[in-house]
């Protein structure tokens, strides 16, 4: 992750490196392969939050009263005239919001910034604030006359002082400066997520208000380039031998996307030309021409990335403005809107943080419990790019690399890796950092969820129809998982909320283990499926493919519908198989410790499996009874499963009326699964009323 046109054919022109005709062909290192993009796009938002031993405890910066006073209105556009050196902390200048008020009107105007800073002045629509409230980040200015309902206003803030670092700073420094030994040069540059922007400028640190656009404006020594958002509109010199860059875009930015980066930086600009749509200049701030020589090659992959995810996700969002990175020494990589921040250049990083400009810039998580919107698809983004732009070694192998990562996590007093049994992919903590850019849950799980989806879906037109009709429908907007599953239902013809319920919300991974043998010409394969955390999701209801091998070489693969934890099939197969492969490309989260065994006892077992018929249930809706039709046995362990997936009753039945007391269940659906003395499991669905 973390994650300009006087015209741009004028100013841009005049200081561009010609670019090389063609991508450069891709040779990941294999510490590219690993996970490492995550992990630096994680650190650079945790780096600072590992010096505490209690980072959960650092809230959100707004208290729940002021966010409810910052809802009162709408901001519109956001213009940050201020003043930054390459060496120093030290911010002053005004901050212009322009905002519609609510339906209830302003008697204040509610926004956040750092309690250290000084605040010079505050005025709306030209009149001077009667008075400031100011509670930790929390600053409340009354509005002389106050807004009326509905109506536009202009705010300014003129503030300055120093922003925090270290300890005092919510996740480490919102904005750092730094010297760069390798290349001798010191740089500062901002990284304000997840809700950290008020370290450094006035702002409303809500994620479903984007501003509909922005100006940036930094004045600085003449000896250094400023970088930010959308396109350099200017550089106009101004009194005491400084310049100040002139940063325009008209595109809807969220709080946390809005940057700087300040240093006496080379300018190297190369292009992208997308399938139907315009030539797109790459503009890069690299430290100077050593780094511009270490770097040159993988920066001139980032044309072929703008072209590849542009025809899977749909045109780059903001192809008439620009994309750009600025270097700073972060410790990795961070997304912002049209000019990502990162410490340098590998293949995953820069597609990770490029493919974010789908994910997370013009699409925004609309709530940090569910940013694995953003870091998921951007992992995935890795993944797909590998796949095109490198080699079906390399993808498999960080595929691999991914799915171990899910499922295991990193002790740091041991220095091992060890099994990771549970973890949801839905953030519950979300005053936690380190939660929140879990590297292992956000950014793996989250990509191996969106693997599934693919999976499931069947098709590829499918699942690129699904990206490029979430970007249209949600494009400059926020989106939550809701959304998402929305959008893959439509292609995917039905609903998908038992695999949220499995993978967004519930916890763990399956593990099978596999009986087969072939005998009369049939291949007879038993699967039963456990599950890491059984407490909190009981069952994987999932596809899942089996490769059979042939003594002859050939082989075939076949897709078993895991529908209950036993699941058989009997199926024709006069060719000898040899062995049968779990799962062999990789689709499904699974544990890769499951066994495939075969058994010459298993004719008559799988022939059960097989025959194990779904219960008809009734009635549905039901109120106080549900009875059982076509009961399987005489007796049965019955489970219902809520859509979290919890068992929320157990009763035991049996002939020769076999019915379940529904009585103290909420209003809801309902997964019933019956398990037999002969272990053969029957399910139904029902509602409850």
């Amino acid at each position: 992750m973390k994650t300009l046109l006087r015209s741009l054919a004028g100013v841009l022109a005049l200081l561009a490196v010609p670019a090389p005709a063609q991508v450069p062909t891709a040779r990941p290192q294999p510490a590219d392969l690993d996970g490492t993009a995550a992990q630096l796009c994680a650190r650079a938002h945790l780096r600072q939050a590992e010096t505490s031993e209690d980072d959960a405890a650092r809230p959100a910066a707004a208290a729940p009263r002021h966010r409810r006073l910052m809802d009162r209105y709408d901001v519109t556009y956001y213009k940050l005239d201020i003043s930054l050196d390459n060496t120093s902390r030290a911010v002053e200048g005004t901050v212009t919001l322009r905002a519609r008020a609510g339906a209830q009107g302003l008697d204040s105007l509610a926004f956040e910034l750092y309690p250290t800073y000084t605040i010079e002045a505050v005025d709306i629509d030209g009149a001077p604030s009667p008075g400031l409230r100011r509670a930790a980040g929390d600053v409340s200015a009354a509005v002389a006359g106050g807004v009326a309902p509905g109506a536009l206003f202009t705010a300014r803030i003129r503030y300055r002082g120093t922003a925090p670092n270290g300890g005092n700073a919510a996740i480490g420094n919102a904005l750092d400066t730094r010297f760069v030994s390798a290349y001798g040069v010191n740089v500062t540059w901002s990284l304000s997520e997840p809700y950290h922007a008020y370290e450094w400028w006035p702002c409303k640190q809500v994620l479903t208000d984007k501003a509909d656009s922005t100006d940036v404006w930094v004045t600085t020594a003449t000896s250094n380039k400023v970088g930010s958002n959308g396109v350099l509109a200017a550089v106009t010199p101004v009194a005491g031998g400084r310049v100040r860059y002139e940063w325009k875009s008209r595109h809807p930015i969220a709080y946390y996307l809005v940057s700087v980066a300040v240093g006496p930086y080379l300018e190297y600009v190369n292009y992208a030309t997308p399938a139907e749509g315009p030539r797109i200049p790459i503009v890069n701030y690299v430290y100077n021409q050593a780094a511009l020589n270490t770097f040159r090659a993988e920066i001139d992959r980032t044309p072929g990335f703008i072209e590849y995810f542009s025809k899977v996700a749909g045109l780059y969002p903001f192809a008439n403005e620009k994309y750009g990175h600025c270097m700073a020494p972060m410790g990795g990589g961070m997304e912002h809107q049209t000019m990502t921040t990162q410490d340098g250049f590998t293949f995953t990083l820069t597609a990770h943080e490029l493919f974010h400009q789908w994910f997370g810039d013009n699409v925004t998580c609309g709530a940090w419990e569910d940013i694995w919107l953003n870091e998921g698809f951007a992992s995935y983004g890795e993944y797909l790019a590998l796949s095109q732009l490198s080699s079906a070694t390399a993808a498999r192998q960080w595929l691999h690399q991914a799915h171990l990562a899910a499922m295991n996590r990193y002790n740091r007093t041991t220095g091992q890796w060890e099994p990771m049994p549970g973890g949801s992919l839905r953030v519950s903590d979300t005053t936690s950092v380190s939660r929140i850019f879990n590297s292992n849950l956000t950014y793996k799980k989250g990509a191996a969820v969106v693997h599934m989806l693919r999976y499931l879906l069947q098709d590829d037109a499918k699942f690129f129809r699904a990206l490029q009709t979430y970007q249209r429908t949600y494009a400059g907007r926020t989106a939550r998982t809701r959304d998402l599953q929305q959008v893959m239902e439509q292609e995917a013809g039905r609903s998908l909320q038992y695999f949220f319920d499995q993978w967004f919300r519930g916890e763990g991974y399956p593990t099978f283990a596999v009986r087969w043998n072939q005998t009369g010409g049939t291949l007879y394969l038993q699967a039963t499926e456990t599950v890491s955390m059984p407490t909190v999701t009981p069952f994987f209801d999932t596809d899942v493919d089996y490769r059979l091998q042939f003594t002859d070489g050939s082989t075939r693969t076949v897709r078993l519908r895991q529908s209950q934890p036993v699941t058989g099939l009997a199926l024709p197969e006069t060719r000898p198989i040899s062995s049968i492969q779990v799962d062999p490309d990789q689709w499904i989260l699974n544990n890769p410790a499951g066994t495939v065994t075969r058994d010459a006892s298993l004719v008559l077992s799988a022939g059960r499996a097989a025959r194990a018929a779904v219960v008809a249930v009734y009635p549905t809706p039901c109120r106080e009874q549900l009875h059982l039709r076509d009961f399987p046995a005489r007796t049965a362990q019955a489970e219902v499963l809520d859509a979290t997936g919890r068992v929320v009753l157990r009763q035991r039945v049996q002939e020769p009326a076999p019915s379940l007391n529904t009585t103290n269940l909420p209003a809801g659906l309902y997964l019933l699964r019956l398990v037999a003395p002969t272990g053969n499991v029957s399910q139904a669905r029902f509602v409850r009323e």
